[in-house]
C-alpha cells in the first residue's frame, strides 16, 4: 500500500481574507463618499465600544465549518515523469462574519450599513484584484471565493452578542467560501496507458482470437503544460477531445501505426506516430496553421 506524503503549506487564509475585505469595502466606500471609514475585526464587546472615535464597520468572524454543500471528492491527478501523483482535495470552509456599522448617530449609521450591504451584495464571488496574500495564489485557493449576504444562520451557530457580552445592534450575515489546503500527497506508481483485450471466438468448432488495445497520451503546449479540450485524430481510429489534464484515450484499438494529430483551440497543432500495442504518446502543440503558411515572396521593383 503506498503511504502518503504530507507537507503542510504555509496558511494564512483568514488573516489574507481580513486584509481582502479591507481593501474591498474601503475602496467601495470611497467612491460614495464615505471617506475615513475604519474597518475592523474585534470582537464589538463594551468595552471596544467605547473606544471608538470615527465611523467604524466591524466585521467579527464568529464561526468556522466545513462548507458541505461545496464538499470536493476526488483527488487532483499531479501526472509526473513515469509516475503519478494526486493531491488529497482542500477542505472547503465556510467563514462567517457579523458586520456591523457603527457610529454617533443612528441615521448614519443606517447609511453606513445600507452602503456595506450593497458592497457586499455586488460581489457574489470575490474579485481578483481585491485578493491579498496567499488567496491570489491558484495554489492556495484553486476555486473562486465565492460569498452569501444576508442568509439565515445555520442552527446551531452561537449568537455572537450573547458570546461577545454586547449591546446588541443590527448585524448582517456574511460568509465566504474559502480553501483549506491539506498538502498530502499520494504516489499512485507508474501511469497506465495501454490495456489490452483478448476476444476467443468459436465458429465451426475452431478458436479464434482477435486482439483490441486501450491507448491514450497527453495533449502538451510548447512548455510542457496539458492542454485541455484539444481535439484529437487517430488516422483510421477516430477522434477525441482531450480532458481538463489534457489527456485523451482511444478503445478497440487494433495493432499497427496510427498518425496522431491534435489541435488546440488556439489553433495550434501538433503530431506524432503511435505503435499499438505497447506505445505512447505525448502530443506537443506547436505553430498555428495559419503560421505554417508560407507567403508568396516580394515582388521586386524594376
Amino acid at each position: 500500500m503506498t503511504m502518503p506524503t504530507t507537507l503542510v503549506p504555509l496558511n494564512t487564509m483568514l488573516a489574507d481574507l481580513d486584509e481582502t475585505l479591507r481593501n474591498m469595502l474601503k475602496r467601495e466606500l470611497a467612491r460614495h463618499g464615505f471617506d475615513g471609514v475604519e474597518i475592523v475585526f474585534d470582537a464589538p464587546d463594551k468595552e471596544w465600544s467605547a473606544t471608538l472615535s470615527s465611523p467604524t464597520v466591524n466585521l467579527f468572524l464568529y464561526d468556522l465549518r466545513e462548507a458541505i454543500e461545496h464538499r470536493p471528492i476526488d483527488w487532483y491527478p499531479q501526472p509526473g515523469n513515469g509516475g503519478r501523483k494526486e493531491l488529497r482535495p482542500p477542505l472547503r470552509l465556510d467563514a462567517s462574519y457579523a458586520v456591523t456599522a457603527w457610529t454617533r448617530a443612528v441615521e448614519d449609521e443606517h447609511r453606513l450599513l445600507s452602503q456595506v450591504m450593497a458592497v457586499l451584495y455586488a460581489h457574489p464571488q470575490l474579485p481578483d484584484d481585491f485578493l491579498k496574500g496567499t488567496l491570489a495564489d491558484q495554489g492556495s485557493q484553486r476555486y473562486p471565493l465565492f460569498t452569501r449576504v444576508a442568509q439565515s444562520r445555520q442552527d446551531g451557530k452561537a449568537d455572537f452578542w450573547t458570546s461577545v457580552g454586547g449591546q446588541y445592534k443590527a448585524s448582517i450575515d456574511y460568509v465566504v467560501t474559502v480553501s483549506c489546503e491539506s498538502g498530502t500527497v499520494v504516489e499512485r506508481g507508474p501511469e497506465v496507458r495501454t490495456q489490452t483485450i483478448r476476444v476467443m471466438d468459436k465458429d465451426g468448432g475452431r478458436a479464434r482470437m482477435e486482439e483490441f488495445h486501450r491507448i491514450g497520451g497527453v495533449v502538451r503546449d510548447d512548455e510542457g503544460e496539458p492542454v485541455p479540450n484539444a481535439w484529437v485524430v487517430v488516422s483510421d481510429v477516430g477522434w477525441s477531445v482531450s480532458n481538463a489534464q489534457g489527456r485523451f484515450l482511444f478503445d478497440r484499438i487494433q495493432p499497427g501505426t496510427y498518425h496522431v494529430m491534435a489541435r488546440g483551440t488556439d489553433g495550434t497543432e501538433g503530431e506524432g506516430e503511435l505503435s499499438v500495442p505497447g506505445g505512447k504518446i505525448d502530443v506537443v502543440l506547436g505553430k498555428s496553421a495559419k503560421s505554417k503558411a508560407s507567403k508568396a515572396p516580394a515582388k521586386k521593383s524594376d
